[in-house]
C-alpha cells in the first residue's frame, strides 16, 4: 500500500484536498477528525483530560475552545495535552492503516497537520503540502467561528512556516486557485506518486 502524508498550515485547505484524494479512490484519514472522536462524549481522551484540565469538560465532552485558551500560550500545558492525545491519535491511525490494508487499498492518504514538526514524514512514500497565499489563509482562518487574531497567531507559532513546508514536500498543491485547478494538481500528483511507486 502506497502511503502519502498530507500536510499544510492552518487554513490552507487540507480537508478539501483530502476529499479530492478520496474521490480518486484513496483511503483517507484525518488527524483532526481523530482528535474530535477522542474529545466527544465517551471519547477515549475525555477522562484523562478531565484529570489535568477539569474546567475544559462540558456535558461530558472536551470543550475545544476552552482547551485551546489554556494551552496555546502555555508550553507546559500543551506538552501535558500532547502526552495524553498523541498516543491515542497514533492508535487511531494504526487502526485505520490496518483496516485499509485489509480492504486492499492501493493508496492511503493521511492528513497530519504537524507532519514535519513531529518527524512523521519519514514513514511515508511521498509527502504533499497544501498551500495558499498568506492573505487567503488569514481570511479563511479568521472567518471561522470563535477564531481571533491572537489565537491564529498562537497556532502559527506552533507550526513550521509555510515556506519551509513547501521546500520539504515532494509535491505542493496550490489551494489558492479555482477548485478545478486544485483538483487538476491533486490528480497529477496522485498519478505521479502511483507511477513512481509502481516502478520502484
Amino acid at each position: 500500500m502506497i502511503k502519502i502524508g498530507l500536510t499544510g498550515s492552518i487554513g490552507m485547505g487540507k480537508s478539501t484536498v483530502l476529499r479530492m484524494f478520496a474521490g480518486l479512490g484513496a483511503a483517507t484519514w484525518n488527524a483532526d477528525d481523530a482528535v474530535h472522536r477522542l474529545y466527544e462524549k465517551d471519547g477515549l481522551a475525555v477522562r484523562a483530560i478531565e484529570k489535568v484540565f477539569p474546567d475544559t469538560i462540558v456535558d461530558g465532552q472536551v470543550d475545544r475552545g476552552r482547551l485551546a485558551t489554556l494551552v496555546l500560550n502555555n508550553a507546559e500545558a500543551l506538552q501535558q495535552l500532547e502526552d495524553i492525545v498523541h498516543p491515542l491519535v497514533g492508535e487511531d491511525r494504526e487502526r485505520f492503516m490496518t483496516a485499509a490494508a485489509h480492504a486492499g487499498a492501493l493508496v492511503a492518504v493521511l492528513d497530519i497537520p504537524l507532519l514535519f514538526e513531529n518527524a512523521s514524514d519519514k514513514f511515508f512514500d511521498a509527502t504533499v503540502v497544501v498551500s495558499a497565499g498568506e492573505k487567503i489563509q488569514r481570511d479563511r482562518v479568521l472567518a471561522r467561528p470563535g477564531m481571533t487574531v491572537e489565537k491564529f497567531e498562537a497556532i502559527l507559532r506552533l507550526q513550521l512556516p509555510d515556506e519551509q513546508k513547501r521546500q520539504r514536500a515532494d509535491y505542493v498543491i496550490n489551494s489558492g486557485q479555482s477548485l478545478e485547478g486544485t483538483r487538476a494538481e491533486v490528480e497529477a500528483a496522485y498519478e505521479d506518486i502511483i507511477a513512481r511507486a509502481t516502478k520502484a
